[in-house]
Parts: C-alpha cells; structure tokens; sequence
C-alpha cells in the first residue's frame, strides 16, 4: 500500500497525481462473516488499486461499502460498471 502522499499515475483516469489506496474489500467489512468466508485476510487487506482522490471519492459515493466489496471487488469489476466507466472517461478529459 502506498503513502497518501505517493505520486503516480491512477489506475482508473490514468492521471499523474497524489495517490490514495482503494481496498477492493472495504476494511469495514473485514469482520463481516460473508467477507471471511469468501476471501482470506491477506486478500481483504492488500487486495487494492491506486486511484486519485477525484476516482475514489466517487467510487464510495456512487456504492456502499457491502456492494463495493461483494460485487466490485476486482479493477475490471469496477471499471466495467457504466456509472463508474461514464465517470473514468469525464475525469480522464477534465
């Protein structure tokens, strides 16, 4: 996992900038039974994509964490979701 303060290019829009962490498995939903039995530890805390701010924040806006974590929980997952994929083409343009 990288600082917060790690520059590079996000893994969504391709945009060189300050990079945040993104848990395919939302942490809050580590101790959750169904997320236990479906991944192992290592896979809920290191599973993950480095996204910008801009990219993340609308992730976590547009699905709650239980959804992210049970039906987007690979980068191909997340970027074949229309809302998600209709954002990624504005955010790569502004």
């Amino acid at each position: 996992m990288p600082k917060p303060d790690t520059i590079g290019i996000c893994e969504m829009c391709e945009k060189k900038t300050e990079l945040t962490f993104h848990h395919l498995i939302p942490k809050s939903t580590h101790k959750n039974k169904w997320f236990k039995k479906n991944f192992t530890k290592e896979e809920m805390i290191y599973s993950g994509i480095n996204i910008c701010r801009k990219c993340h924040n609308f992730i976590h806006q547009t699905y709650s964490e239980k959804e992210l974590g049970r039906n987007f929980n690979t980068k191909e997952k997340i970027l074949s979701d229309e809302k998600i994929l209709k954002f990624v083409e504005w955010a790569r343009k502004h």
